[in-house]
């Protein structure tokens, strides 16, 4: 759906010296340790350059799914419902707190809060079906500020606006949940179930299904705007660059479609299921379950070089401007790619398994690994390390 643009604003002098007042007034509050926003985010990590481990929150109940961050803190979501809150910096604990039942999908945060996804199965007698329920949990105290049920539980990852949380179930509903209220804005019972991590971008939200269906779907509505159908399961993310949005089905294609319409522009055949991409500069990265990691041009899908990874690779990678790096499955260490050449051009170490689908992150100078035993976080050598522990 077309919106006009807003008629442009003139700025009178009187007020553009107000607004940077206001903006000097912001930055330095927002600079301080413990303020209630964030601060802008600007890697400062070289993927390339030699990392150590800073920092480890140890705890042997990590989970299948990717921590949630702002700027300055990480949300690791652990079994028994239970989630911390660390400074992405020394790894400080500000609080730990429940969320009323398992986690059925991966966080997401903002400057005010983290919002999560829970399932809880009742047993009186008889087991009864599981229910869900998204929560938003203060980001000071991890206080419930609001609780909202549903009737199946929420899976893949729950992703934000400004304004709204969108969810995807396991009954095929998808929800648009309002952050400051909890109300659902709308909901649109779609098909299949859903499994996977949405991905939003210039008003339409791409979500993927089990029976292999991609859908778009209006933001401001929840109206169906198109469907593309695969032969497997499209469990995301997808990458949207340039009017297209790029994705990988469990049947071994990634697929470039119409962002408006779903047009099919190209598909491109990899040895075995594709669950992550994620564009780059010079093109699209497709991590595949045959093992290699493929960079695939936009324009027409072809090869520009692929790696194998001594792994199966499920997690979207997390990249910066020298590289990418992976978590392959079953794996000890992070392995970081060039993404000029696809040649390793780094190795980070865990020491500990790290057999989960948990993305890696890189929030301010750190670069953050979920493995069995805990979170690690690695920066550049000579930065002070300290251990916590459960």
């Amino acid at each position: 759906m077309n919106r006009r643009t807003p008629p442009t604003k003139r700025w009178r002098p009187h007020v553009l010296s107000s607004c940077l007042l206001i903006l000097v007034l912001t930055t330095s509050t927002t600079a301080q340790r413990g303020s209630s926003r964030t601060r802008p985010n600007s890697p400062k990590v070289s993927l390339s350059q030699p990392l150590t481990i800073r920092w480890r929150y140890a705890t042997n109940e990590t989970l299948n799914l990717t921590p949630a961050a702002d700027n300055e803190r990480i949300y690791l979501p652990l079994a028994a419902g239970q989630i911390v809150s660390l400074d992405a910096s020394d790894g400080h604990l500000y609080w730990k707190s429940e969320i009323g039942g398992e986690f059925s999908a991966s966080p997401t945060a903002d400057e005010k809060a983290v919002y999560v996804a829970a399932e809880t199965t009742e047993t009186n007698g008889t087991e009864r079906p599981t229910s869900g329920s998204i929560r938003a949990l203060g980001r000071e105290a991890g206080v419930t500020l609001w609780v909202k049920d549903i009737p199946v539980p929420v899976r893949g990852s729950l992703i934000m606006s400004e304004t709204k949380i969108f969810a995807g179930a396991s009954n095929g509903g998808f929800y648009s949940v309002d952050k400051q209220s909890g109300n659902i804005e709308w909901f649109v019972q779609i098909g299949s179930a859903f499994n996977c991590t949405p991905t939003l971008s210039q008003g339409s939200i791409y979500v993927g299904s089990e029976d292999g269906a991609l859908i778009a779907i209006e933001e401001a509505s929840g109206k169906v705007k198109w469907r593309f159908l695969t032969g497997g399961p499209v469990r995301g993310p997808m990458a949207v660059n340039d009017g297209v949005v790029y994705f990988g089905s469990g049947d071994g294609y990634v697929y470039a479609a119409g962002a408006t319409d779903g047009h099919l522009h190209w598909r491109t055949r990899t040895g075995a299921g594709v669950q992550a991409v994620k564009s780059v500069a010079r093109g699209l990265l497709a991590a595949s379950f045959d093992n290699f990691v493929y960079l695939l041009n936009f324009q027409r899908g072809k090869s520009l070089w692929k790696r194998q990874l001594p792994g199966r690779i499920s997690a979207q990678p997390v990249t910066a401007e020298d590289g990418a790096l992976f978590t392959p499955l079953s794996g000890d260490a992070g392995v970081v790619l060039a993404l000029r050449d696809g040649k390793q051009v780094n190795y980070l170490p865990t020491g500990e398994a790290t057999n989960t689908a948990a993305s890696p992150l890189i929030v301010s100078d750190a670069v953050l690994l979920t493995t069995d035993q805990g979170l690690l976080a690695f920066s550049q050598p000579g930065k002070a390390s300290a251990i916590n522990h459960r």
